[in-house]
């Protein structure tokens, strides 16, 4: 067999590229040239937005559609520029043998001829021995052609709305809290469907509201979100009814057309083009709303990547919630519903070193009682009423716990001490008015005393106070 002619497969690809019109087309025209003489698997990966994407490969069992930057021979031939040859797979820890007689590996860096930085790497696999002096010489002359011919081309393609929606979908699936999703969520209408503002309608327990982002942005999407709040929830309640009975649907202010009121509010925003889309089912349904001051007429593609990232997102918020509700079962006490005992040690473990907190400790009076003459039944029902009382007599930002059967305590931060005493003589006389008595020890932490000696200070002076006739307040020595 005669040996390759290996400035011949350097000029057959240059003559390839010369006939592309994209970088796309690049890559294909080099990697279908290449495959003329190389018995090799050939791939061509370019960097779009913030990973490697395959645009271009020879047949093979399988190739990765996208590969993170530093990960892998191609990872890292992308993030150190440098070309790497791999003599023999095995010993690399980083190869996966998609093939079982892969030899060899050439990875090659793909240079924009303009900057000088990476844009992307060629990677040839062989099955066979195989001159890779030789091939190393002949790729990077061909990378450099590459290079070069993308560079005139306007760089690598830019990222789809489908791997744009696929890269916001992870970020949705990400987020921790309502805020943070809705501000990715945000951003990603306004990416996905090319238009300038996004805002969520929410259902809730009480009616449609807006969504509140981390920040919302000036321009538009300001001016519609003020627009939407000034003009309250029929408003909102009529654009819900709208996306639950009709479904995705969109508008174009084209002028000398008859509007609706709702329209004209949203016009008057600035509103030219309006995509509405359903958030959620039915029964519980929001609408997202994707607007732009420009008169444009949205394809059908939009509409559709618009609805699949309503539907992730409205998945991700369901999730959101759902764990918010195991988390809230899991720290409250199913009876009362106030924090229980689990709770209040993480609360007083967080207690300011040197705050002026007061531990009120709480024990209702002859429960014993209750439990022995009417049942348990009676005396769950008398805790229930007893703990609604007590809550309502602390102060916003007053927080209440259940500690053990007939045991309560709450955590009050108070200038004085005598202010953290008048707020259990409000829970004494609270509870009087449901027919029970309680006793009630105050302690005010001293400076860097801990959480749970402040809490059996308070524990003594409740037992004072027991022991002095019960339906009473005692403070702690100072």
């Amino acid at each position: 067999m005669s040996p390759l002619d290996h400035p011949r497969v350097v000029r057959d690809v240059a003559t390839r590229l010369a006939t592309a019109s994209t970088a796309v087309e690049a890559c294909r025209a080099a990697v279908a040239a290449l495959a003329r003489h190389a018995p090799a698997r050939i791939a061509v990966l370019l960097w779009v937005h913030d990973r490697l994407r395959c645009v271009a490969a020879t047949g093979s069992w399988q190739v990765f559609a996208s590969a993170p930057a530093g990960h892998g021979t191609v990872g890292r031939v992308y993030a150190s520029g440098k070309t790497e040859v791999i003599p023999v797979l095995g010993l690399d820890p980083d190869h996966v043998a998609l093939r079982p007689d892969l030899l060899a590996e050439l990875c090659v860096p793909i240079v924009d001829s303009a900057g000088g930085r990476p844009v992307g790497v060629l990677d040839l696999e062989w099955t066979a021995e195989v001159d890779l002096d030789a091939w190393r010489d002949t790729a990077e002359r061909i990378a450099g052609r590459l290079g070069a011919r993308i560079t005139a081309l306007g760089g690598p393609p830019a990222e789809t709305r489908s791997e744009k929606l696929l890269r916001h979908a992870s970020a949705l699936t990400a987020a921790t809290t309502e805020a943070e999703l809705m501000t990715v969520a945000v951003q990603a209408a306004r990416d996905v469907s090319g238009l300038a503002s996004a805002v969520f309608v929410l259902d809730s327990p009480t009616g449609p509201r807006l969504a509140t982002p981390s920040v919302v942005p000036d321009g538009l999407e300001s001016r519609v979100h003020a627009a939407l709040v000034g003009a309250g929830r029929p408003v909102l309640e009529r654009l819900r009814a709208q996306a639950q009975r009709h479904g995705a649907s969109y508008t174009l202010g084209e002028d000398g057309h008859p509007t609706t009121p709702d329209q004209d509010l949203l016009i008057a925003a600035g509103v030219r083009t309006l995509i509405s889309v359903p958030l959620g089912p039915a029964e519980s349904c929001g609408v997202l709303l994707v607007g732009d001051t420009r008169t444009l007429h949205p394809d059908p593609t939009t509409v559709n990547l618009v609805e699949l990232l309503a539907a992730q997102a409205w998945i991700c918020l369901e999730r959101l919630r759902g764990l918010a509700q195991l988390r809230e079962r899991a720290s409250s006490d199913p009876l009362t519903g106030l924090r229980h005992q689990g709770s209040f040690g993480e609360r007083i473990a967080d207690l300011r070193p040197q705050g002026r907190t007061a531990l009120l400790a709480i024990d209702v009076d002859d429960f014993k009682s209750i439990n022995d003459t009417y049942g348990h039944q009676a005396g769950d029902r008398a805790l229930v009423e007893l703990a609604r009382a007590l809550q309502g007599a602390l102060r916003h930002g007053d927080e209440l716990y259940r500690t053990g059967g007939d045991e309560f305590v709450a955590v009050v931060d108070v200038l004085r001490a005598d202010e953290a005493v008048g707020i259990a003589q409000r829970l004494v006389e609270a509870a009087r008015r449901t027919g029970r008595t309680i006793s009630v020890g105050v302690a005010v932490r001293r400076d860097g005393e801990s959480p749970d000696r402040t809490l059996r200070r308070a524990d003594e002076a409740l037992y004072s106070v027991k022991r002095q006739g019960r339906d009473g307040v005692g403070l702690a020595a100072g």
